[in-house]
């Protein structure tokens, strides 16, 4: 038997911070999801990576923007978040490449907590989440907004 306790929206306040744990890149990953979803050829061939502005080939910031939430699922997850979705992401900035062996964590604070929504099973929390590689850099930031589900009883009153 489990003895977790589910931690739900009323449980999370502003300034929590949460530290994910690693994911490195390969350069499988990033030539797979390049070829799938962001063919552009510095994604895609060494001569032409070497050759543009990132001196090498590097992974797509869609493909790093979903390994942070990969990231940021298995944190929630692992702390018995009742996360159920996200509504979206704003302020979403690229800084520097990622490159096949880097190795990548994120910081997860609670931003805002906004009114529940008018919806009694869930409210929303605001993150803003900056990941870094393996030398402290950042890579990418953003902010989103995540449902997070409020517990039996919440529908009811």
């Amino acid at each position: 038997m489990s003895t977790h306790q589910t931690r739900y929206w009323q449980d999370i306040d502003p300034g929590e911070r949460f530290a994910t744990d690693c994911i490195t890149i390969s350069k499988r990953d990033i030539l797979e999801f390049a070829a799938d979803f962001d063919p552009q050829p510095y994604h895609l061939d060494n001569e032409a990576a070497t050759e543009s502005i990132f001196g090498g080939l590097c992974a797509s910031g869609w493909h790093v923007t979903a390994l942070m939430m990969r990231l940021l699922t298995d944190t929630f997850v692992n702390r018995h978040i009742d996360l159920l979705g996200s509504s979206g992401v704003s302020q979403l900035r690229w800084s520097r490449p990622v490159y096949a062996g880097d190795t990548l964590s994120a910081q997860i604070t609670v931003a805002d907590k906004p009114t529940a929504s008018s919806d009694p099973r869930f409210g929303y929390i605001e993150c803003e989440v900056s990941v870094s590689n393996q030398h402290d850099k950042r890579v990418i930031d953003l902010v989103t907004s995540l449902l997070i589900g409020r517990g039996e009883g919440a529908a009811n009153g």
